[in-house]
Parts: structure tokens; C-alpha cells; sequence
């Protein structure tokens, strides 16, 4: 339809509901990120069954102990993707929630970006905090 054609305020109640959902976006979009969702948990399986087998294996180490740890490749690397997927996963659910429970268009981008930016910060400071101990700085 073209803007001509698209009926008026007024007789909006009498269009069908496919007829209204034309024209605010496409359902894409939520295929997309029901995906990434669903695919970051999957990837959080295996990391986070890694992570709590290898923090029981430390139980009682001290810090030199977990240092060393840290600095071998396999540990650094799957620390390091425990993080971003855990990160990437936590910004997936908080914006399904921020978008269904925040209303105001001007609060919900403000919680989306305050969102965001905390999530990339906490996962590049863990980042970091694991290069770190993995490179011996």
C-alpha cells in the first residue's frame, strides 16, 4: 500500500492484524536474535561445565597455583571465550527484557546503550584481568 491508500487513524480498528503489523518491521530480526540466544547458551554449556570442573580441581590451590593455571594456553583461551559468550548471552536476555518491560522509547535506549556498554566493559575487564595473568604483566 501506498501512503495514499493507508486508511486513516479512525478506521485503523477495522484492519485486520496483519494488516496492521505491515509496515513496523520485519519478524527477521527476532529470528535472529532468538538464534544467537540460543546458540551463545549452547556455547555456555561445555564453558561453564569446563569452568566448574577446573575450579574444583583448584580448591584449595593458592594463588601462585592458579596463576600457573591461568598462564597455560588452554585455560587462558577457554576463560576468555567463557567470558564473551557469557557477556554476549547476559546482553541477549537483558535486552528482551529491557524492550518487553520499558516502555518510554527515550528510557528503553538509554537502558539498551547503559546496558551495553556495562556488559563490554565487565567482559573486557575480565579479558584483560586474564591476559594479564596468562602474559605474566
Amino acid at each position: 500500500m501506498t501512503d495514499h491508500q493507508m486508511p486513516s487513524p479512525a478506521h485503523a480498528p477495522m484492519r485486520s492484524p496483519l494488516g496492521r503489523a505491515i509496515g513496523l518491521g520485519s519478524a527477521k530480526e527476532g529470528v535472529t536474535h532468538w538464534w544467537r540466544q540460543r546458540v551463545s547458551a549452547l556455547a555456555l554449556v561445555p564453558l561453564t561445565l569446563w569452568f566448574v570442573i577446573a575450579v574444583i580441581a583448584l580448591v584449595g590451590a593458592d594463588h601462585a597455583a592458579f596463576v600457573t593455571w591461568v598462564r597455560s594456553p588452554m585455560p587462558a583461551v577457554f576463560l576468555i571465550l567463557l567470558l564473551v559468550a557469557s557477556f554476549y548471552h547476559t546482553a541477549l536476555g537483558l535486552q528482551v527484557i529491557i524492550e518487553d518491560y520499558i516502555h518510554g522509547e527515550v528510557m528503553r535506549l538509554a537502558a539498551l546503550l547503559l546496558m551495553r556498554l556495562l556488559c563490554v566493559l565487565f567482559a573486557v575487564r575480565g579479558i584483560l584481568a586474564v591476559l594479564k595473568m596468562a602474559l605474566g604483566a
